[in-house]
């Protein structure tokens, strides 16, 4: 689920999550900036820095997907809503600023932002691998979120990974957390993502699953009836923080929007809209 920016091993990550998953009708934050439309024409480069704009109160411009849920996505009424996406109105309504969305494909996402399309994307981004790192900037993190162990309600032998050696786990076997599975000595069940991984398990065709905590409370908040639970979840220093991701040179926003980050931590926001979307805070580590 996260778009962690890594290896290629990591982005296949993604597609052991289940992809990009159908919208849910969750209803944006309460008292959020004013969005223009992502129609609109882009006015970053016309109208000074990034400081300059926030500054003076000015519009900051948003690149997103709108198609992955639940971070980026269009409610049944067609509004653009998402964990992610009420994170950054959060923080423009924060710093005193109109928010632009620009919907945009990952693939050309960090391209549009390093050559000025927009001013910041808000996607599930964890800024980690080195070529990145040297040309983007990352606020805050308000998404947290690693690899977690998920069984049946009724299982109390499988509690940890080194519990799953010997016992059959649905996974896919292209994910690093396949891998994972298959190195702790687990007998692998081959699944196309996470919906299958635990559609087998509820139906006793597997023990387990070791896959992204972000999904799985995805797939928990939109089928509370599931016969399944999280048993273990990955260390505070094995976990990825996403964040607001700007360009390089950007030192003076990044801290002003950090701050607002913060500030939303403390009052409760982040926490809000994480029960609103996964039904946890996952704004902590």
């Amino acid at each position: 689920m996260k778009k962690f920016l890594l290896s290629a091993a990591a982005l296949v990550a993604l597609a052991a999550c289940g992809g990009q998953q159908s919208a849910n009708n969750g209803t944006p934050a309460s008292g959020a900036a004013p969005s223009a439309s992502s129609a609109a024409p882009a006015q970053n480069n016309a109208s000074g820095s990034l400081i300059d704009r926030l500054n003076n109160k000015g519009v900051i411009t948003v690149g997103t997907e709108g198609t992955y849920a639940p971070f980026s996505y269009h409610d049944a009424s067609g509004k653009l809503t998402g964990y992610d996406v009420e994170v950054a109105r959060a923080v423009a309504a924060k710093l005193g600023v109109t928010v632009e969305f620009k919907e945009t494909q990952w693939d050309s996402m960090m391209a549009g932002l390093k050559a000025g399309r927009f001013d910041i994307v808000a996607n599930q981004v964890g800024l980690t691998s080195p070529e990145r790192k040297a040309t983007f900037d990352k606020t805050e993190s308000y998404s947290w979120s690693g690899a977690v162990l998920v069984v049946g309600k009724d299982n109390a032998t499988v509690k940890t990974i080194e519990d799953i050696k010997g016992i059959k786990t649905a996974q896919s076997l292209s994910s690093n957390y396949g891998e994972r599975a298959k190195a702790a000595g687990a007998e692998i069940v081959p699944v196309d993502g996470l919906a299958q991984s635990l559609m087998l398990i509820e139906q006793k065709r597997a023990d387990a699953t070791l896959n992204d905590e972000l999904a799985v409370l995805d797939y928990l908040k939109k089928n509370p009836n599931a016969d399944v639970k999280i048993v273990w979840n990955a260390p505070k220093e094995e976990r990825v923080g996403s964040g607001l991701i700007v360009k390089k040179s950007n030192d003076e926003a990044l801290a002003k929007m950090s701050a607002a980050m913060k500030e939303l931590q403390q009052d409760g926001t982040l926490k809000k809209l994480g029960e609103q979307f996964f039904g946890k805070d996952i704004s902590v580590q």
